[in-house]
């Protein structure tokens, strides 16, 4: 199968999948139910994925993607660690509290086995965590401040309880205006710390 076509496909059963997963919840999204409600084949969506946590996790890579790419390029190009940041930050936000995101969050928080839970983990968190810290290391930082403690003060600086109140449904889908408010003041607040 041609790339784009792959890639096609992929993004059909990926879509289905979050239908499904918001219908039933990850544990009542098996792979026979996602492979037709894509109008595809069981063994394809086996044959491409392995199984079910392959395909969510496929699913985590791709909601991350963008982030990983511009973290990925600010540090090979060895950007400025603040204009990295101010770059990113509207980007992550806005993958952290879209819908993709407050779909796989919620059915992680009900999937009892954690299965969810450490693929949103292992595809997201510790991809992003890596690169922020790496463009983190490159700031002029005052005092005793390790890299560990500032990457967790700028996410907690711009995310703070947002998501959860996605997830939980407490509060919409933030406007772009939202996010570029929400992203100046954690700037902001982090310059200060640092």
């Amino acid at each position: 199968m041609r790339d784009a076509k792959r890639q096609k496909r992929h993004e059909e059963i990926t879509a289905a999948a979050y239908d499904v997963m918001g219908e039933r919840g990850y544990e009542g999204a098996s792979m026979l139910n996602i492979a037709k409600a894509a109008k595809a084949s069981n063994e394809t969506l086996y044959r491409w994925y392995g199984d079910k946590n392959g395909l969510f996790e496929a699913m985590v890579r791709d909601n991350t993607a963008q982030v990983k790419e511009m973290l990925t390029q600010a540090v090979d190009q060895r950007d400025k660690p603040i204009a990295i940041l101010e770059a990113v930050a509207p980007v992550l936000l806005k993958m952290l509290l879209g819908e993709r995101a407050v779909k796989l969050n919620r059915a992680a928080a009900a999937d009892i086995s954690g299965e969810l839970g450490a693929a949103i983990s292992k595809g997201g968190r510790e991809v992003v965590i890596p690169l922020l810290a790496d463009i983190i290391s490159e700031l002029d930082v005052a005092g005793p401040l390790k890299e560990e403690a500032l990457v967790t003060m700028f996410l907690s600086l711009l995310i703070g309880d947002l998501q959860i109140k996605r997830v939980t449904g407490v509060m919409p889908a933030p406007t772009d205006a939202d996010i570029d408010a929400r992203c100046a003041l954690a700037l902001r607040a982090f310059r200060k710390l640092i």
